[in-house]
C-alpha cells in the first residue's frame, strides 16, 4: 500500500515514515502542498491508498490542498494537525477529509485509523467485491461508481449522503445507532455531528422522494425500510 505523507517537518516525517514502513506501507514524503499535488498526478506508478495531510504547510493551507485532492477523486484523506478546535474539525470534514487526527497522537491509533479508511475507500463501509450493487425496490445503489438511481433516474447525492445511504442499505430493517453512523460515515465521535446527521437524513428523504425510506427510531438512531418491489 502506497501512502502519501504531506509534512513540512523533516524530523517528524522521518520518524513517522519509519513507523509506517514497519507496518507495510510504502511511504512517499511531500514537504508542501505543491509537491503533494504533483505526486498525485496520474503516473505509471501504483496509486496511493491514503493521504496523511498536515495543515500547516509552507506554501498553501492544508485545507486548500484537501479541497484540490477531493476534486480529483475519492482517495482517502486523513488530516493530521495540531489544530484541535471544533471549528477546524468541522471545516476539515466538510471539505471531504475522511478523518481528523490531532497532534500529539498515539501511533497505534493512527495506524488503526489508516486501516479503517483504507477498508472503505469509496463506499462508506459498504464494500465487499461481490456486492457491487444494492437494490431496494426502485432504488439502485452502485457501489463502485457511487451512483444512486430511483426507477432508472439518477439522483445526485453528496459524498456523505451516498455513504450514509450505502451504510443503511446494507442491512435493511436493522437499526443503526446514531453513534455508530457518525463513527462509520463521518469517522468521528464528536457529539456535534448529530445535527449534521439529521440534516443528511432529511436531504436523502427529499432527494429520493421517499420520505418513508429512512425511519427514525426515537432515542436510538435510524433504519432503512425496504420499499415493496
Amino acid at each position: 500500500m502506497r501512502l502519501l505523507l504531506v509534512e513540512d517537518d523533516d524530523h517528524v516525517a522521518a520518524a513517522l515514515s519509519a513507523v509506517l514502513a514497519r507496518h507495510g506501507f510504502d511511504v512517499v514524503h511531500a514537504r508542501n502542498g505543491e509537491e503533494a499535488l504533483q505526486a498525485l498526478l496520474p503516473a505509471e506508478t501504483p496509486p496511493f491508498g491514503v493521504v496523511l495531510l498536515d495543515l500547516g504547510l509552507p506554501d498553501q493551507d492544508g485545507y486548500e490542498v484537501c479541497g484540490k485532492i477531493r476534486k480529483r477523486g475519492s482517495i482517502p484523506v486523513i488530516m493530521v494537525t495540531a489544530r484541535s478546535d471544533v471549528r477546524s474539525r468541522i471545516h476539515g470534514l466538510n471539505l471531504g477529509a475522511d478523518d481528523y487526527v490531532v497532534k500529539p497522537y498515539d501511533t497505534g491509533e493512527l495506524i488503526a485509523r489508516i486501516h479503517a479508511v483504507i477498508r472503505r475507500p469509496t463506499s462508506g463501509g459498504a464494500t465487499t467485491p461481490e456486492d457491487s450493487d444494492l437494490r431496494l425496490g426502485p432504488v439502485r445503489i452502485e457501489l463502485p461508481t457511487r451512483q444512486v438511481s430511483v426507477d432508472g433516474s439518477v439522483v445526485q447525492l453528496t459524498r456523505k449522503e451516498f455513504d450514509l445511504l450505502a451504510l443503511l442499505a446494507q442491512r435493511p430493517g436493522v437499526v443503526f445507532r446514531r453513534e455508530q453512523i457518525i463513527s462509520e460515515v463521518w469517522r468521528t465521535s464528536w457529539e456535534g455531528t448529530g445535527r449534521t446527521l439529521e440534516v443528511h437524513v432529511a436531504s436523502l428523504r427529499s432527494k429520493l422522494h421517499m420520505p418513508a425510506l429512512i425511519e427514525t427510531v426515537r432515542g436510538v438512531g435510524y433504519r432503512l425500510v425496504a420499499p415493496a418491489t
